[in-house]
């Protein structure tokens, strides 16, 4: 589908954060090298084939910005087709598309995506969104394109552009591009009014396919930026993947950043508008204060960064507790310095002040993502950010017209549906996954290979029992006579009342007796 054609009723858009995996299934020897079969399935729909592993270096090569030690498996010139040999380089290449596939950042990036799904990732982003920009520029000649940010986020179809107003030369904007999602539930009509409502000081325009938005640009940073110490205009790969000196932030920062989060938490959610997108990245901090970026993500329909981890806990199944665990794991990156690497978080580091702690067990702990998150309201009102003092006490609120919030809520729904649904199957298979790693074991093996071998025994000696009796019947026949009754034979004579003294028995001559 083009990026400029508009979706037709009931179809879904490719969601780019349903993880893939890779598997090398075979291999097979051609004239001088030897090529492995991957199978390359995203989430549980049906899985494709890709037949071809021989990028993997150039792969390796373009994932060095980010750091992390990648490290494949070593060649040969002799030997190179001896089984063995073979048996074991697949062995790494499997480890290397493991560590790609698992690492939240890097199974997002579009060279991973492009080196195993290349058939739906071929496209060319940044040409499509210059083109689009292009269009919008023309129409509005104000506005002047400083440079590109390459790589500034994850999202494989938002790009970003430095543009300047040339009436004011010395301010510095940011544009993105970015194309419309499948959570995109709302009418064009309304989505215009909600992006009008959510995007008040920026410059927004909307086609049928994309959304176009220009705001200030913070040479400061995201919150993330300031955890991990890095420069905002580096490609992210290379800021997050393995930050060198990143440091949790002061306990009194973490208090006043997680109120001034959680208040924006609470405007958005009594405006009925949903978010989803929290996170470190989405929050600037510019002189102590936060504001929450990309809020217009969700009525844009793109899919949540942590998207995969949510659709893992049935418990999440609202916009409101999508908010909350993605507010838990941002103040476990306040504290820490990094995000959890996986969630249910049971184990914490020692930290001095309890409330903390508190604070991220009500969210993250295996017992509330069993049985729900908190609302905002109640986390406000934790010792942990209860007596914090905001700067501006003035009530804050979004008017939202009644025929919009509406729309909001019917939108809201179907967002929620889709997600309950995805949660459903991936409960379902993982239960199916379940039943049959437990009946494939060590254990339920012997367990059937002993049933198999009592009910084996049985059946013999019954065998033998039947022939047994079989044999003991034809040899008792020649023996003696068992006595027969006939269905249908009258019944004996009854027995005659004993006499006394002599009987006699004649017979005459007609047949008939006498005593």
């Amino acid at each position: 589908m083009s990026f400029r054609e508009k979706p037709s009723p009931g179809r879904l858009l490719l969601d780019d954060t349903v993880p893939l995996t890779a598997v090398i299934e075979a291999s097979q020897n051609l004239q001088s090298h030897t090529e492995y079969i991957v199978r390359v399935q995203r989430g549980l729909v049906c899985p494709s084939l890709w037949d071809n592993c021989i990028c993997c270096i150039a792969l390796s090569l373009s994932l060095q910005v980010c750091g992390i030690s990648l490290p494949l498996p070593p060649k040969k010139l002799i030997g190179n087709m001896d089984r063995e040999f073979i048996a074991e380089r697949q062995r790494g290449l499997q480890a290397f598309l493991d560590s790609i596939t698992q690492h939240p950042l890097l199974s997002s990036s579009l060279m991973v995506k492009k080196f195993l799904d290349p058939n739906n990732y071929s496209a060319n982003y940044t040409e499509i969104a210059l083109q689009q920009v292009s269009m919008f520029f023309r129409s509005d000649l104000k506005w002047e394109v400083l440079e590109p940010l390459k790589d500034n986020g994850w999202r494989i179809r938002k790009k970003y552009f430095l543009i300047k107003n040339k009436e004011q030369p010395k301010e510095r904007y940011l544009l993105s591009w970015v194309d419309l999602g499948p959570d995109k539930f709302l009418s064009d009509k309304d989505l215009q009014s909600a992006m009008k409502l959510l995007t008040s000081l920026s410059v927004r325009v909307t086609s049928e396919s994309s959304a176009l938005l220009i705001r200030p640009f913070s040479e400061r940073g995201s919150l993330r930026d300031h955890i991990c110490k890095v420069k905002p205009r580096e490609s992210y790969l290379k800021k997050y993947c393995n930050p060198k000196k990143s440091q949790g932030l002061q306990l009194q920062d973490v208090k006043l950043y997680g109120r001034q989060i959680l208040e924006g938490l609470k405007l958005l959610h009594d405006g009925g508008v949903f978010f989803g997108h929290l996170h470190a990245s989405n929050v600037i901090v510019d002189d102590g204060v936060c504001r929450l970026a990309d809020v217009e993500n969700g009525v844009l329909g793109v899919p949540s960064a942590l998207r995969p981890a949510f659709t893992q806990l049935r418990k999440i199944n609202t916009t409101e507790s999508i908010d909350v665990f993605c507010f838990g794991r941002l103040l476990y990156e306040m504290v820490y310095g990094r995000p959890p690497d996986a969630v249910p978080v049971d184990q914490y580091p020692d930290d001095p002040d309890a409330a903390v702690v508190s604070v991220l067990q009500s969210i993250l702990s295996t017992e509330a993502c069993k049985s729900g998150m908190p609302s905002v309201s109640q986390l406000i009102r934790t010792p942990l950010f209860g007596d914090v003092q905001l700067q501006h006490s003035e009530k804050l609120q979004i008017k939202v017209p009644s025929r919009l919030r509406e729309a909001l809520r019917t939108a809201k729904e179907s967002l929620e549906r889709r997600l309950q649904e995805e949660q459903r199957m991936i409960h379902q298979h993982r239960r199916l996954t379940r039943a049959q790693s437990h009946h494939g074991s060590e254990g339920e093996r012997k367990k059937r290979k002993s049933l198999a071998r009592k009910k084996s025994r049985q059946s013999a000696y019954e065998n033998e029992e039947d022939v047994s009796v079989r044999n003991n019947n034809n040899s008792g026949g020649r023996h003696e006579l068992l006595p027969v009754h006939l269905p249908h034979a009258p019944p004996p004579p009854p027995p005659r009342p004993p006499q006394v003294g002599p009987v006699c028995l004649s017979v005459s001559p007609g047949g008939r007796s006498g005593v």
